[in-house]
């Protein structure tokens, strides 16, 4: 567990790496600091928000971060902003800092996601439909639940579960990876027909990539009790909102659609050259009641209109 001083020193060195593209003048007062995490739709939605921050004369950046970390350079005034409150998943990690006060939840930004262990569709065909079911398939399964990057508050209800032998799962080994590399190896393992349980969520193209379902038997102590279905919440850190109402108006509006999130990962997927916020972008130029939506109400540094300055922009990408 760290401590203090070493919390502070982790998020130093990371809220450095990521700026070091700056001008490394002071902190402005039209600053907005992003904290991010490596999972695809957290990521496109935080480089939407940087660009369009940008383009409308802010100094907006992002780092990345594992999830605990994130919560704390929120709480110790080192972030601005997390776009990736995957509720009731996360409420382990991020209840303690809303109990403080000292991060705010502040608005559901994709109501109806999903979060919960998942299988291919032979495998849920094959009789492993519910969390109670693992264990009857310890030996087909190489007593391995697949996660993704440590800390991840998914992988950490899985190591509680093995834990404290839930659903029988005591004898389980969890495989701490990284959302591609995860996805990789269930990938390999689908081509050979091999049984396999793995973290997984909607919006992704996860769901396209692979023939798959979301077991049932969640409960309240592990991925909500019904059956994994989450809120993604934008959460911003004490005073914010309040230093920054302009920042905090556009992200009351900057909420997003499963199918836009689906269908812009989908993008990525099929052309591997697409960074996050390129595909973003892309999406909007065809999608404009989106953004509209977005910057209703929302003005430049300087005070112009956001939606003019933003669709002047947008034209020339």
């Amino acid at each position: 567990m760290f401590n203090l001083l070493q919390r502070r020193l982790v998020i130093a060195i990371a809220l450095l790496a990521a700026s070091l593209f700056l001008s490394g003048t002071a902190l402005a007062s039209n600053q907005v600091r992003f904290a991010s995490v490596s999972w695809t739709g957290v990521t496109i939605k935080t480089e939407l928000g940087v660009n369009i921050l940008n383009t409308i004369g802010y100094d907006a950046s992002k780092v990345t971060l594992s999830v605990p970390i994130a919560y704390n350079a929120l709480a110790m005034g080192d972030a601005d902003i997390f776009l990736g409150n995957w509720m009731p998943s996360m409420e382990t990690i991020a209840n303690k800092f809303f109990k403080e006060g000292t991060v705010i939840k502040y608005v559901a930004n994709m109501p109806g996601a999903k979060y919960t262990l998942a299988a291919p569709a032979y495998v849920v065909d094959g009789g492993l439909k519910d969390f109670s079911d693992i264990a009857k398939y310890a030996d087909k399964l190489d007593h391995k639940i697949y996660g993704i990057e440590r800390g991840n508050d998914g992988n950490q209800i899985i190591q509680a579960m093995i834990d404290n032998d839930k659903f029988g799962l005591g004898n389980f080994n969890m495989v701490e990876t990284s959302e591609p590399i995860m996805l990789s190896e269930v990938q390999n393992l689908v081509r050979e027909k091999k049984w396999v349980v793995f973290l997984g969520w909607s919006p992704h193209y996860m769901n396209q990539l692979i023939d798959m379902k979301y077991l049932t038997g969640s409960t309240a102590e592990t991925f909500g009790a019904n059956n994994g279905t989450a809120t993604v919440y934008t959460n911003v850190r004490k005073g914010f909102a309040e230093e920054q109402p302009n920042v905090g108006k556009f992200l009351k509006n900057f909420t997003f659609p499963i199918a836009m999130m689906n269908e812009i990962s989908q993008m990525m997927k099929d052309d591997t050259n697409l960074k996050h916020g390129e595909a973003g972008l892309i999406w909007l130029k065809t999608h404009p009641k989106i953004y509209r939506g977005w910057l209703e109400g929302v003005t430049t540094v300087d005070g112009q209109e956001a939606l003019t300055v933003f669709e002047a922009y947008l034209k020339k990408t």
